[in-house]
């Protein structure tokens, strides 16, 4: 299965440099469990999209990650997750324990991201970023990636573009001499 939706959230995951290669991941909840990308498959053209239940294991060829989507639909009212890998977000996630907005966007938006442990593929990770995304929509993957969820692709794109551009702006004023992270 196809579908058009996950090719312009990918497409636009890549022109902002928020995905690289055949990183990331998205799902989005349909019926008794949610459809994922494939494993290893480019976001932008993500290809047959493939149907995973609630509970249970992965079916074959599901993205590493299925066990945080599954988890996290399990424990939230969420309908879409964008997993990606935006560069100033991952270097965040090295050196703070929650990231706090500084840009007006972010300060309304998600005036705390939560950084989460967890190595990629485990259920740690899957355990640590459901309990984030339970209480709002965005959590960070220390050295990994953002998990962003929301109502649908679109939102959830949304959280994760947020995110890359608040550790964006963090990482600026910076260099001018004003972060007092």
């Amino acid at each position: 299965m196809q579908d058009q939706d996950f090719a312009r959230i990918g497409v636009r995951l890549f022109t902002e440099g928020l995905v690289g290669g055949n990183f990331g991941n998205m799902s989005r909840r349909e019926g008794d469990g949610f459809v994922i990308t494939g494993t290893g498959a480019y976001l932008d053209e993500p290809g047959d999209l493939i149907f995973a239940a609630l509970e249970g294991p992965a079916p074959t060829g599901a993205s590493s990650e299925y066990r945080v989507h599954q988890a996290v639909y399990c424990l939230s009212s969420h309908r879409a997750i964008v997993h990606a890998h935006p560069p100033h977000a991952v270097a965040a996630s090295l050196v703070l324990d929650r990231v706090i907005p500084r840009d007006s966007e972010g300060e309304m938006l998600c005036p705390a991201i939560p950084v989460v442990g967890g190595a990629p593929g485990t259920q740690e990770l899957a355990d640590s970023v459901a309990a984030a995304l339970g209480e709002g929509h965005l959590a960070i993957a220390r050295g990994h990636g953002t998990f962003a969820a929301g109502k649908n692709l679109e939102e959830a794109y949304l959280y994760t573009s947020l995110a890359e551009h608040a550790c964006r702006v963090i990482a600026y004023s910076g260099f001018f001499g004003g972060c007092n992270c």
